[in-house]
C-alpha cells in the first residue's frame, strides 16, 4: 500500500513509500516508520543505515483505504540525497515557508549578536524583541487606516517576524498559538 509521509510541523510532503502488514505492524510498534522495499523484497526502517529516521506520530488512512498519511518527525533529511524532501519544490507552500522560516529564526538564537539582525535581538533581551512587536503592531495599524496595501503588507511582515522573534525567546512556538486558535474554534 502506498504511504505519502507527511512533516507533522510543517506540513511538507517528504516522501512516498510502500508497507504492508508487516511494516505497519513495525511502525506502529516502534514509532520509527518502517516501509516494505519492493527492490530489496524486505522491510526498511528509514534511517537504519543513515540515522535519519521518521518518528511517527500519526498514520490515518484515506477514504478508500487504499493509501496510508504517516505525519512525522524527520530526524534529519528525508531524501537519501541529504535534502529535506523527496520532492524537489521550487516553491514551498505558504505554511510549509513559515514553518521553515521558524526554524532559521529559532537557529539563530544562540548565534553571535553580530551576526544578524535575528541573532542581535535575541541579545537585547525579551523587553526589546516585545518592544519591536508593538512598534511593528502600530505600524501595521496605522498602514491599514490609511489603506496602503503595500505598507500593510511589509508591516505585517515585520510583525509577523518579530512575533516569531518573541514566542522563540520565550520558548514558544507558532504551533503553541495555532493550537489556541483551533481550542477556540468552534463550529457552530
Amino acid at each position: 500500500m502506498p504511504v505519502v509521509v507527511q512533516d507533522c510541523h510543517s506540513g511538507r510532503v517528504l516522501m512516498l513509500g510502500y508497507m504492508n502488514q508487516d511494516a505497519l505492524a513495525q511502525t506502529l510498534a516502534s514509532k520509527q516508520v518502517t516501509f516494505y522495499s519492493r527492490t530489496k523484497n524486505r522491510l526498511w526502517t528509514k534511517g537504519e543505515s543513515s540515522g535519519h529516521f521518521l518518528q511517527l506520530t500519526d498514520i490515518s488512512t484515506d477514504c478508500d483505504n487504499d493509501t496510508l498519511l504517516a505525519l512525522v518527525e524527520p530526524i534529519g533529511p528525508t531524501c537519501h540525497l541529504g535534502h529535506t524532501s523527496c520532492f524537489n519544490q521550487q516553491t514551498l507552500p505558504d505554511l510549509v515557508f513559515l514553518s521553515e522560516l521558524e526554524q532559521v529564526i529559532a537557529d539563530r538564537k544562540g548565534a553571535d549578536a553580530t551576526s544578524s539582525y535575528t541573532a542581535s535581538l535575541y541579545a537585547s533581551g525579551t523587553k526589546r524583541i516585545a518592544q519591536k512587536v508593538g512598534e511593528e503592531g502600530v505600524e501595521t495599524a496605522l498602514a491599514a487606516t490609511v489603506h496602503d496595501h503595500n505598507e500593510l503588507i511589509n508591516e505585517s511582515a515585520d510583525l509577523l517576524y518579530h512575533l516569531t522573534v518573541l514566542l522563540q525567546q520565550e520558548e514558544l512556538q507558532l504551533s503553541d498559538v495555532i493550537a489556541k486558535l483551533q481550542a477556540r474554534h468552534t463550529v457552530k
